[in-house]
């Protein structure tokens, strides 16, 4: 019985993974509205978090949940105030992260559309 091919593998795994994670989190570091919602001087473990949730996500090991539990990610957010400049500025470094990426057109789509819709789902606050 052939082995079940997930989107996670088909984009490279997590290699791939941490190639988009570390882009993304090059433009936080530098970004006046998002980098205060990182209260660490270290990005490093929200790099590693972000890296394992969207590893867990798109089919690869449940290390995410076997660290930190179910995902809960309005729950995790609640404590920032996430407006819709903040998700719009979140999806722009996103976007960079994924135009690096290498990956197909249609695998672009389909993680692009995934981090549309959640950078819509995380805004908690008007402004």
């Amino acid at each position: 019985m052939a082995a079940v091919s997930t989107f996670y593998d088909e984009i490279g795994g997590l290699d791939t993974m941490r190639r988009i994670v570390d882009r993304f989190y090059e433009g936080v570091a530098e970004d006046p509205l998002l980098r205060p919602m990182y209260p660490e001087e270290d990005l490093g473990p929200a790099k590693e978090r972000f890296t394992l949730f969207l590893s867990q996500y798109w089919g690869g090991p449940g290390t995410y949940s076997e660290q930190r539990g179910h995902p809960r990610l309005r729950m995790r957010h609640a404590p920032f105030a996430v407006d819709k400049a903040a998700a719009e500025r979140w999806l722009v470094h996103f976007r960079a992260a994924l135009d690096e990426a290498g990956l197909t057109p249609e695998q672009d789509q389909q993680f692009w559309d995934y981090v549309t819709h959640a950078a819509q789902f995380m805004i908690n606050t008007e402004g």
